[in-house]
């Protein structure tokens, strides 16, 4: 039985792959192997579909960000980093999630961004490590949330371009970027009295 759900995540490899424009209703019917007919019978026109990608992709996200926000472990910034590295696994593993940034960049003022799901909870933690003193004092978490902003639509791009291979290399990129990221951000500790 054909779901919305099918088309959906059918719908988000494709647009994933050829963006809005490239994607078009005779090749979704011959990926998901069902008529037109069918296929309008759940989505009307193709920007309704490409809005039901985009909203896919962002709950999923969004999820993400929920389960990781919510444990409340650690500190702002180690939340951030949880948060950075548990983003990359999902943006590798997910074409809908990757299809819903790539959609929201193509149709801008179609919907709500895709950065939108995540990057609000970014600056939010970014700030709370300022005011618990793990960035430096010179340090605007601003430009740090949008390299952050920089550093996920990077890894959607090469995953989606292939330039990543091996399963789990996206979240080693992005680990190795946010330590060298960390280097310049985070305040120095004091140096422990010796006993």
């Amino acid at each position: 039985m054909l779901t919305r759900n099918h088309l959906i995540a059918v719908a988000g490899v494709e647009f994933d792959r050829n963006g809005y424009d490239g994607t078009s209703f005779s090749r979704l019917s011959r990926t998901a192997g069902v008529s037109i007919g069918a296929l309008t019978f759940h989505f009307s026109a193709k920007a309704q579909l490409a809005s039901a990608v985009e909203e896919s992709g962002r709950s999923a996200t969004r999820a993400v960000v929920e389960n990781i926000t919510a444990g409340g472990d650690g500190t702002a910034l180690e939340t951030v980093s949880a948060l950075v590295l548990a983003l990359g696994r999902l943006i590798e593993a997910d074409p809908v999630v990757r299809a819903a940034a790539r959609l929201t960049r193509e149709r801008a003022g179609a919907g709500p961004e895709w950065c939108g799901s995540w990057l609000p909870e970014v600056g939010t933690l970014l700030g709370q490590a300022v005011e618990q003193g793990q960035l430096r004092p010179d340090v605007d978490p601003r430009p740090v949330a949008l390299l952050t902003a920089h550093l996920m639509c990077g890894t959607v791009a090469r995953v989606r371009h292939g330039r990543i291979r091996r399963p789990g290399a996206a979240v080693d990129e992005l680990r190795e970027l946010w330590r060298i990221i960390c280097r310049g951000i985070v305040a120095p500790t004091e140096p422990k009295m010796p006993k």
